[in-house]
């Protein structure tokens, strides 16, 4: 790839923010055998949207949403985020992550765990108090400033992963799985939440999951990966009305949409 972070290496459509070009990805395993996890990865993803990486496990979906976020360097293809390279805009802080679990300190406070990436990123203390402000009242947990990570239900502890992460104002938001440990009732609640999150603030979203009817409740997009190695096998529009509440999960187009995504891995 060019190196020159500072002026556009591609670009095909304005509207176009993530574009992944024939990416592929290999590891060296014991014994010096190589095993491919992901293998000619190409899509894109428009400023705004919200899309979900879906496919069974050991597929390579974190690792793809690694390699967008610059966490990882693929061994083949390119990324390029707004035309330039994912080292850039990690660099120019445009990037979000919320992982499977929290990952909260547990001695610090959701004020404080809130503020964590503030203190790395060394923003003027005079902005913070606001920026916390802002994103717990965004997320609904401005009551719970002051609580410990131990006195909080597993979907409000997400809803502070979620806040700190919007905390430092990225473009895009990158969630791993953030609810596949939760029960079917919280994850459903967060779900809206994120909607909502989301509708307000205009963010790209890349969205990991192996749930079908969270990735269609969820998403603008779909990408389908195969297994062993991956590979994009589908990509389906998700052509439902927003605001999505949950009762859309009963429509007809719901399920259709469902089935059309179960029947994409036939074959696989």
């Amino acid at each position: 790839m060019n190196d020159n972070t500072n002026s556009p290496l591609w670009k095909l459509d304005e509207a176009v923010e993530i574009y992944c070009k024939d990416i592929g990805m290999t590891y060296r395993a014991e014994g010096g055998r190589d095993v491919k996890a992901i293998v000619g990865i190409n899509l894109k993803i428009k400023k705004g949207e919200f899309v979900s990486l879906l496919g069974p496990s050991g597929c390579g979906k974190t690792t793809l949403l690694r390699i967008i976020g610059d966490l990882l360097m693929p061994t083949e293809g390119s990324v390029y985020i707004d035309g330039g390279l994912p080292q850039n805009a990690r660099l120019k802080k445009k990037y979000g992550m919320v992982f499977q679990s929290a990952v909260l300190y547990e001695w610090r406070t959701v004020w404080k765990n809130v503020r964590l990436p503030l203190e790395i990123l060394k923003v003027p203390r005079a902005e913070v108090p606001d920026r916390i402000n802002r994103v717990l009242e965004l997320v609904e947990l401005t009551k719970f400033k002051n609580h410990y990570p131990h006195e909080l239900s597993g979907g409000m502890q997400q809803r502070v992963s979620i806040a700190r992460a919007f905390a430092i104002d990225p473009e895009i938001l990158l969630m791993d799985e953030p609810f596949s440990a939760l029960d079917e009732f919280t994850r459903e609640k967060l779900h809206e939440d994120l909607l909502r999150i989301w509708r307000q603030t205009n963010k790209t979203v890349v969205f990991v999951t192996h749930n079908i009817a969270e990735s269609v409740f969820l998403s603008d997009k779909v990408f389908v990966l195969s297994p062993h190695p991956g590979r994009l096998s589908a990509e389906i529009e998700i052509d439902l009305p927003r605001p999505r509440l949950s009762q859309m999960r009963n429509s007809p187009r719901f399920n259709e949409l469902v089935v059309k995504i179960r029947n994409s891995f036939e074959g696989i």
